[in-house]
């Protein structure tokens, strides 16, 4: 499969290393340009491109880039890429330790509901709960007692499934977390959020979520 990734941080650089060593052809992008992604190109096999490549190359577009940047993209990011084209959001919003604040999101749009608005594409969001070492480094095989489980949200069926077979490739149990709008259950301060659940664990998290952001997750 090709694999578009915009961003190549903490998150973006694992499913760069992770998806190249399962064989899918990475198109890995940067706000900085493909000339400074060599160094991650020589090591994975994946080919730096720029944004606008990145979401053009792939089946499957993941962007994962700090929530405050999402504005600063092309506005014709995803203009004439066929709607077959998967997107997925890793994003999660930290108004008070990196983003600043975000004005629909405080009151009440969720995270992904958000970027999608500002991508102008339905996205699926995946990945955002778990720590970036242990999607590198902490996938089992199928059937592996305490396999960590991952929760992927989104309303496109079929793309969400798209995302679950990925999520199963690199060694975790994909949840079905519902709609788009149901997302909030894995944001920041949620049960789910860096907890490394397997999937019965993962499935009562969501239920308990709480709506209400935690004072630490809220913008001042």
């Amino acid at each position: 499969m090709n694999i578009g990734i915009i961003g190549a941080g903490h998150i973006g650089g694992s499913l760069t290393r992770r998806f190249s060593a399962l064989g899918h052809n990475v198109f890995v992008a940067n706000s900085r340009g493909p000339e400074t992604l060599a160094a991650l190109a020589q090591e994975t096999g994946a080919t730096p491109v720029t944004v606008n490549e990145a979401a053009r190359r792939g089946d499957v577009v993941i962007v994962t880039i700090p929530e405050k940047n999402i504005a600063e993209l092309p506005r014709d990011l995803f203009a004439g890429v066929p709607d077959s084209v998967v997107v997925v959001d890793t994003g999660n919003y930290y108004p008070q330790q990196r983003d600043g604040r975000i004005e629909a999101i405080e009151e009440g749009t969720t995270e992904s509901g958000w970027v999608s608005k500002q991508l102008g594409r339905p996205v699926v969001k995946a990945f955002n709960n778990i720590y970036a070492n242990h999607l590198l480094k902490k996938g089992q095989p199928p059937g592996t007692p305490g396999r960590i489980a991952l929760p992927v949200a989104g309303d496109d069926e079929r793309a969400k499934a798209i995302v679950l077979k990925l999520v199963d490739e690199l060694g975790f149990d994909g949840v079905d977390a519902g709609g788009l709008d149901e997302s909030w259950r894995q944001q920041p301060g949620s049960p789910v959020y860096a907890a490394d659940f397997d999937a019965e664990g993962v499935r009562e998290g969501l239920s308990k979520a709480s709506k209400e952001r935690k004072p630490e997750w809220r913008g001042k």
